[in-house]
């Protein structure tokens, strides 16, 4: 059994209603929104066994782990611990944005923009300290799961904090290097999911990001009004070989009754979004799952991109794990703990598929970036390849093939705020909510 984490922020607080930095700073309290939006998520959490529940000690956050807790009918305990503060701001607590960004315009920037290298120098009774708030953060989160883990195996966890310490639980658990910390987005009282293996070092699969249709939201609103660019990857529905654990590749295998209606509910989640662009590989699966969606929005034509086809399992394709092991001793638990390593028998390896998905997002965004009556889109692909292009986003490697999941149905939200050119936002990743509940239940089996 994994160690499921279960991570949320805390609810809409008076300095977020205001546009204030808040950091470490313990004056800015729970609004009425956010009080009530901390009991949806205790009433969407409250269904699971839960068997502990940390926090901040910030009174934002403990206030909404408090009210999460009141939602279960055996409410699980509640630590607060220091190690998930939230980023230390000093130099800029309890300003307005605005402010900071009209008085430190270069420290602004580069936080924006470099925050791996951002610092502050604070006053200490010591003397003078330099630090670097992001880094510093990375580091507490890291220590945060080398104790976690070593205590609580094999259990089900919430953790209820801040933004920033959020996002560097996230990022040093899957390995996103701390520069690209600006590339995900937690919204107030949104869920994420991680999936633990064993104790620290171990693999990490991060299920879910930024989940936010529990409160009403399908996805999560732009960063940017002006944002020229969102594109919203989609996994095809199942098929039957999905259904079988049987590996597919470019076997052009249709969508079974289930993959139908999967596809069928993802349009229904998404035909009040205003689609304007369509993208998908050319292969059945996918295919029919966009044309599924599209046909709330029929005026979008359907662009076909053959580099976005599945990865070519070669002599693997229409097996099923026993078979293959049988045939390639060995090979297959090498795909699973090193994928960045397998020549696939007659088929390609990773670095290929990454080579002409990658190649094939980047001139599709840049494509799209440019015509002006093209906004919002779907992208609707394969496992291996959703896995790829999401891994690409943050900064990972095809060694971190496994370290991200992509659902039957799944949908994925990535903003380009700053244009093609600009650092791409994973607003959130494998929205599967639309298809049961918070969890991802969908086939497990083979790509």
């Amino acid at each position: 059994m994994a160690t499921r984490v279960i991570i949320v922020r805390h609810g809409q607080s008076s300095y977020n209603a205001q546009k204030r930095i808040q950091g470490r700073s313990d004056e800015s309290v729970l609004t009425e929104k956010g009080q009530l939006d901390a009991k949806t998520v205790g009433k969407t959490l409250s269904g699971l066994d839960i068997d502990g529940i940390f926090c901040s000690p910030l009174q934002r956050a403990k206030l909404t782990a408090e009210i999460i807790q009141s939602c279960f009918a055996s409410p699980p305990s509640l630590t607060a611990t220091p190690d998930l503060l939230e980023i230390d701001l000093a130099l800029w607590e309890n300003w307005y944005k605005k402010d900071v960004i009209e008085k430190f315009p270069e420290e602004y920037q580069c936080w924006q923009k470099r925050p791996q290298d951002f610092k502050m120098t604070i006053a200490t009774p010591e003397g003078q300290k330099e630090t670097f708030p992001v880094v510093d953060l990375y580091h507490q989160a890291q220590g945060f799961w080398q104790k976690l883990l070593s205590e609580h195996q094999n259990k089900t966890l919430l953790i209820v904090a801040h933004n920033g310490i959020n996002r560097c639980l996230i990022m040093s658990a899957i390995g996103v290097p701390v520069d690209n910390y600006h590339r995900i987005q937690q919204s107030n009282c949104n869920i994420n999911v991680l999936n633990f293996t064993g104790n620290w070092g171990d693999p990490v699969q991060l299920e879910s990001l930024n989940q936010t249709s529990h409160l009403g939201i399908t996805i999560p609103s732009l960063r940017k009004a002006e944002t020229p660019l969102r594109l919203l990857l989609i996994r095809h529905g199942e098929t039957e070989w999905n259904r079988e654990s049987r590996f597919q590749g470019i076997r052009d295998i249709p969508l079974n009754d289930n993959g139908w209606g999967q596809a069928k509910k993802a349009a229904d989640f998404l035909k009040d979004i205003p689609i304007d662009l369509a993208i998908s590989s050319p292969m059945l699966r996918p295919k029919e799952t966009a044309e599924i969606i599209l046909q709330y929005h029929p005026d979008v034509t359907l662009d076909l991109q053959p580099d976005l086809m599945e990865i070519g399992h070669g002599l693997w394709e229409g097996k099923l794990e026993s078979e293959i092991e049988a045939d390639f001793p060995g090979l297959l638990n090498e795909w699973k703990t090193s994928p960045e390593t397998v020549q696939m028998p007659e088929g390609e390896n990773l670095q290929q598929v990454w080579d002409r998905a990658i190649a094939c997002w980047d001139e599709r965004v840049s494509y799209y970036s440019a015509l002006p009556d093209k906004s919002l889109g779907i992208v609707v692909a394969h496992d291996a390849i959703n896995k790829v292009i999401v891994c690409h986003l943050l900064g990972l490697s095809p060694a971190n093939f496994w370290n991200i999941k992509q659902g039957n149905g799944g949908v994925t939200v990535i903003d380009y705020p700053d244009g093609p050119d600009g650092v791409p936002v994973l607003q959130a990743i494998n929205i599967t909510t639309h298809l049961g509940d918070i969890l991802d239940k969908t086939a497990a089996g083979a790509l």
